[in-house]
């Protein structure tokens, strides 16, 4: 007898269906807690006065360089010499560009670390390899709209 017909026989009565229910929502727990991946941000630079941090709606102004893990620089905004440009929250960006750049302050420098589920993914992106760890060095340049600093 295979696995498939043990479960379909123990299907046809009501404790097979139990333990069906049973193993079906211990493999949905499994499947469920697995760890997230997560961007690791290292701040590099934070300026004394933070008078405007990032958050969901602010368009921010931001230049950035982009390596792999090896090294190789695949992308500088400052080599075109105009910051990077968009709305924070609004899935303009890689999930680890949302995620690393909440909460920063105008003038603040972070590095960015994010794992290819919160990048490209496992499919090749013009120079970036499937799978590939993304490294971005980033500088807040500015910030439209967003809240400022309580007294």
């Amino acid at each position: 007898r295979t696995w498939g017909q043990g479960l379909m026989n123990m299907a046809g009565n009501a404790a097979g269906r139990v333990k069906i229910g049973v193993l079906v929502a211990c493999a949905m727990v499994v499947l469920v807690s697995g760890d997230e991946p997560e961007v690791e941000i290292d701040v590099t630079f934070k300026p004394n006065d933070c008078e405007a941090i990032a958050k969901d709606g602010d368009k921010l102004s931001v230049h950035y360089k982009l390596t792999l893990e090896s090294g190789k620089v695949i992308d500088e905004s400052k080599t075109r010499g105009k910051p990077f440009e968009f709305v924070l929250g609004k899935g303009m960006v890689i999930k680890g560009w949302e995620a690393g750049l909440q909460g920063m302050c105008k003038g603040e420098k972070r590095l960015l670390r994010i794992p290819p589920e919160l990048g490209y993914g496992m499919r090749d992106t013009g120079p970036i390899p499937g799978g590939s760890t993304l490294v971005f060095e980033t500088e807040l340049i500015d910030i439209f709209d967003g809240p400022k600093k309580e007294l």
